[in-house]
């Protein structure tokens, strides 16, 4: 059964709600050269937005490539080198032959080497040693530049969970590197986002590092209610049935107009409709989903010291002042220094962030299952 909502894989353009800006905007980037940035948390939808753009883009600009790789297994420089040859020589080649050719025409040096898999997958391995290539990478950094200047093509590189390259040994030199590339670059331009928000603002918008102001920043926000309703009613009517404005806006504020929990809370409400929704179902679907993902925030609950849990009840009571003496006594918290230090580390386990200058809660089901099912508290 096809059903009208999808969550946890990219979506069709017809599954795709608002982001029109953004689309405009990314398209533009692309046709023009233009460097881009994208900045959200996690399941907010870049990954889908990048794609549907490039689709677009592509099929409006004959002469555009786009590559697209993800570093989330990425753990090595080495292995960086390897995927973005791999990967932009794939997507300027036009069939075995071409990338032969086009692998032995840009990267001699490396001594290339190519093998095919039974599923006719090729893979691109260097007889060079790795210390060599570490030393001269510029053949491979330089790869889509020279085959764009060579074949009269603009090359777009895509890298999803980009702030993984904050992880490899030596990680500012790496930086440092790719930057010096890449900003002398005019037939390429790249495409960089990932799922870590406070890593991906540490790499982009602080001044001390090497890829400081490299392009367009776009940060993402989530989508308006009015448009979630309107999209979850269409959908609804789409496949003969009906639910009210007042229940999609329910689904929409239940799931804090998160982009991946809308999609799933409105695809459980539409299995559990025969003709016609009601507030129970979209309650019962829910508490259903909250009940499956019970066991995911018991662990990590349990990984989470006591003053961690301390600090988010806290944020669940709304207590404006978290350094206050009055917070601090209440929740037994320390001190002020404390707080701040139990701010930064729940940001980096990516369970809280910062958002237009307010601590939120990235999983809107955990807060409702930490709030109601842990802290017991009465929302």
């Amino acid at each position: 059964m096809n059903t009208p909502f999808a969550y946890g894989k990219l979506p069709q353009e017809i599954d795709f709600t608002n982001r029109e800006k953004e689309m405009t905007r990314l398209k533009n980037n692309f046709n023009s050269g233009v460097n881009t940035i994208i900045i959200s948390p996690r399941r907010w939808g870049k990954t889908s937005l990048v794609k549907l753009a490039s689709l677009s883009a592509i099929k409006e600009n004959k002469k555009l490539k786009i590559v697209h790789l993800d570093i989330f297994n990425i753990r090595s420089e080495y292995e960086f080198y390897l995927l973005l040859a791999n990967e932009v020589l794939k997507a300027t080649s036009s069939g075995w032959d071409d990338l032969v050719k086009n692998t032995r025409l840009f990267l001699k040096q490396l001594m290339p080497q190519i093998s095919f898999s039974p599923d006719k997958q090729s893979n691109i391995s260097f007889s060079i040693g790795w210390e060599q290539l570490q030393k001269s990478p510029d053949d491979i950094l330089n790869l889509a530049e020279n085959i764009a200047i060579k074949k009269d093509l603009n090359i777009i590189i895509c890298i999803d969970e980009f702030q993984n390259i904050a992880l490899f040994e030596h990680p500012d030199t790496f930086q440092r590197k790719l930057r010096a590339h890449w900003q002398t670059h005019q037939k390429t331009a790249y495409c960089l986002y990932g799922s870590k928000q406070h890593m991906l603002l540490d790499v982009f918008s602080n001044y001390a590092m090497p890829f400081y102001k490299f392009g367009d920043i776009m940060f993402l926000e989530k989508i308006p209610t009015a448009d979630w309703v309107s999209f979850i009613q269409k959908r609804f009517t789409d496949t003969k049935k009906e639910i009210s404005p007042a229940e999609a806006e329910r689904i929409a504020v239940l799931a804090d107009n998160h982009s991946y929990y809308v999609q799933q809370l409105a695809q459980q409400v539409w299995f559990r409709t025969g003709k016609r929704s009601t507030p129970e179902i979209v309650e019962n679907a829910f508490e259903d989903i909250i009940n499956q993902l019970s066991l995911l925030f018991v662990n990590v609950t349990d990984s989470l010291s006591k003053r961690q849990l301390s600090f988010l009840e806290a944020i669940l009571n709304n207590e404006k002042q978290l350094t206050s003496k009055a917070t601090l006594a209440k929740y037994n918290l320390g001190t002020s220094a404390t707080v701040i230090q139990l701010r930064k580390r729940l940001i980096e386990l990516d369970i809280i962030d910062e958002i237009q200058g307010r601590i939120q809660f990235l999983d809107p089901m955990y807060k409702h299952w930490l709030a109601t099912r842990y802290f017991n508290i009465h929302w």
